[in-house]
């Protein structure tokens, strides 16, 4: 499997990607080893660096990059740190926030004919189907780091980010945010009293009209 991000108009891969590496260098002798650093920009959709509405990395922000390339029979075992800053919204006040995010990862770029050598002939073709989806091939020497590094960032990064361990969060019954109002609260009703409470306003209520009303009998009299 390979990632599209980094193939050119032709369908191969872009040596000019900045997330596209060249393993040629390094032969095919085991043990050969190769150490590179790289600055990069974050991809954009539908490759984000990130969860998508909590936090990620934003397109086109930089990345930095330091990885060893190291020659093994099957193919380029590639193991690395990427190191950016993802952006988001604090879950518990919803402020915005930058997080400083290192990732590392470790991935096999197997050589195409090598799946051939090491496969075995009484293998299930539907089973090698399977293990190919969950590979990662060479490609003329190239490799695109675009699928790893994204799956390394969305590990590393918070499920849910806050702006600081110790973010008291929202009132839930007014939405003031309570790191700025730290006296802030709301007298509590027990609801077990609330009827109670409401029955006597009400007869407060009725006793208050009656005081405004004439005396009893005076109607009567008048009439008579």
């Amino acid at each position: 499997m390979i990632s599209k991000a980094g193939k050119a108009l032709n369908g191969h891969l872009d040596h000019r990607n900045p997330l596209v590496f060249d393993t040629r260098e390094l032969g095919r002798r085991p043990g050969a080893m190769k150490r590179l650093t790289r600055s990069a920009e974050a991809p954009g959709p539908p490759s984000v660096l990130g969860i998508d509405g909590v936090v990620g990395v934003p397109e086109n922000a930089p990345v930095a990059l330091d990885l060893r390339l190291e020659s093994v029979m099957e193919g380029v075992l590639v193991t690395g740190t990427a190191r950016a800053t993802a952006e988001g919204e604090c879950v518990r006040c919803l402020e915005p926030l930058a997080i400083e995010v290192e990732a590392d990862f470790q991935e096999m770029f197997s050589y195409p004919d090598a799946d051939d050598r090491n496969r075995s002939r009484t293998a299930d073709p539907v089973d090698d189907a399977e293990d190919d989806e969950d590979r990662f091939f060479l490609e003329d020497g190239l490799f695109d780091l675009e699928s790893v590094l994204r799956d390394a960032v969305v590990l590393a990064l918070p499920m849910q980010p806050v702006c600081k361990e110790t973010c008291a969060g929202l009132c839930s019954e007014c939405g003031v945010r309570l790191d700025e109002n730290p006296g802030h609260h709301h007298d509590a009703v027990d609801m077990r009293w609330a009827a109670l409470q409401g029955l006597a306003e009400t007869v407060q209520d009725g006793e208050k009209d009656n005081m405004g009303g004439a005396e009893p009998g005076v109607d009567e009299k008048q009439e008579k």
